[in-house]
């Protein structure tokens, strides 16, 4: 019985990992969104990032570049408010983006394979990029 269920039990987690990962992505394009309407009202929609650019969003300030919460600690891990018991997010290498992951207990460190990469949009009228990375989770 183990020789069965093991396989299929396994293909669960990753398939759960999956899941997770996509409703985060959701998440943060409903953030982003929700931060790019305030940015609006606030008339700051066109402002590229700058010290004191960004919106008020419960008791934090969230900052923004081009109306969108930034790729950095102030801004897209601030929006989303998250349970660092569950996630953790750090800034990847090439600095245009922030990286989540699944909190672990082995090392919690970004893995390769699993994650939700969130790119701030590099010009007035585009869009952020948020990618789910699930190729080995």
């Amino acid at each position: 019985l183990a020789a069965t269920a093991a396989p299929k039990f396994l293909n669960l987690q990753k398939e759960a990992r999956e899941a997770t990962l996509k409703g985060l992505k959701g998440a943060m394009e409903s953030a982003s969104s929700l931060i790019y309407s305030k940015s609006v009202i606030n008339g700051i929609e066109n402002t590229a990032a700058a010290t004191g650019v960004g919106v008020s969003v419960a008791n934090s300030t969230v900052t923004t570049h081009f109306g969108y919460p930034t790729a950095n600690a102030t801004g897209i891990p601030v929006a989303l408010d998250l349970s660092t018991g569950d996630w953790k997010g750090a800034k990847s290498g090439s600095g245009s983006d922030y990286v989540f992951y699944p909190d672990t207990t082995s090392g919690n460190t970004v893995s390769a394979g699993c994650n939700v990469t969130y790119t701030a949009p590099t010009a007035s009228g585009s869009r952020p990029t948020i990618k789910v990375v699930n190729s080995s989770c």
